[in-house]
């Protein structure tokens, strides 16, 4: 039998539930999942390696209408995502109303086979779901639809056996071993990044960004050192909160979250670090490994 291979792209509206549904396809965690929407910025693959197969998995930025630069960035890599595909799952969660027409415009013009997967029907009512299923049937016209629970693996394994099915042949794009594009560095920040978002509200997670400055990898401990960078003096002293017990707690969950992921004891340090306005600056996005 002939090896296939292909990248399946992971989009939909922040909240619909992609990274939730991207680490279950995976297996492993990837992508930082909270109650929060907007919670992913970068494209992140997660690699599903077989004898007979290799599945390249993106999980994008949620789609949503860029209001600065750094959203703007996060929807060039959405638009990347769809033109490189071989399949495009579309994720909508099935309480979402029906305001997705910037998601549908870009699904309608791609020539990639689309699945719609109708998400969270554990919260909703059959008669929801087959609404949801007549709509996306006439917008879209999709290959497949399949009505789903990420959170609870339902449908999962229908998802994988659809792309397994629609994988053009292809030699592996990916050594056998490996799992991702992404390097340790960017995990433990995007697993401090995570705590910030579930920490705090308001505007404190979305003017937030971390950067990993030292990371030295021993047999038995890590030693990081991250600093968190916000816009204003204002919201350094709310993330550090009064006697530094904020980001104690931070870097409390945020190091048990390493420690489970790379199986090392962490020894982590953070700092908070104000850089004005960097969300709208070009220079601090690319710094900050944002692509035009």
């Amino acid at each position: 039998m002939s090896h296939r291979a292909g990248f399946v792209s992971i989009v939909g509206k922040p909240n619909a539930g992609k990274s939730t549904l991207m680490n279950a396809l995976v297996g492993e965690k990837m992508s930082i999942i909270t109650p929060k929407a907007q919670t992913t910025r970068h494209r992140i693959l997660g690699i599903v390696n077989h004898e007979d197969y290799q599945i390249v998995f993106s999980d994008t930025p949620g789609v949503i209408k860029p209001a600065y630069l750094l959203q703007e960035s996060m929807m060039h890599q959405v638009e990347g995502s769809i033109v490189d595909a071989d399949l495009i799952l579309f994720v909508t969660d099935v309480n979402e109303k029906y305001d997705e027409s910037d998601v549908v415009l870009k699904l309608q013009h791609t020539q990639a086979p689309v699945a719609v997967l109708i998400n969270k029907i554990d919260e909703s009512t059959q008669e929801a779901v087959m609404a949801k299923i007549a709509y996306w049937e006439e917008q879209l016209h999709p290959k497949a639809i399949f009505a789903i629970s990420a959170l609870k693996q339902h449908n999962v394994q229908g998802i994988m056996d659809f792309i397994t099915e629609n994988l053009p042949e292809h030699p592996a794009y990916y050594e056998k071993d490996f799992l991702t594009d992404r390097n340790d560095r960017f995990f433990a920040a995007e697993m401090i990044r995570e705590q910030v978002f579930k920490q705090y509200k308001k505007e404190i997670p979305y003017s937030t960004e971390v950067i990993v400055t030292s990371f030295e990898e021993g047999d038995k401990l890590y030693r990081i050192s991250a600093e968190i960078i916000v816009e204003r003096e204002s919201q350094k002293n709310i993330l550090i909160g009064k006697n530094g017990d904020m980001l104690k707690i931070v870097g409390t969950y945020a190091r048990r979250s390493m420690e489970d992921f790379f199986q090392r004891k962490i020894f982590l340090q953070t700092f908070v670090k104000v850089i004005p306005d960097w969300r709208s600056k070009k220079n601090y996005l690319k710094k900050f490994g944002y692509e035009d």
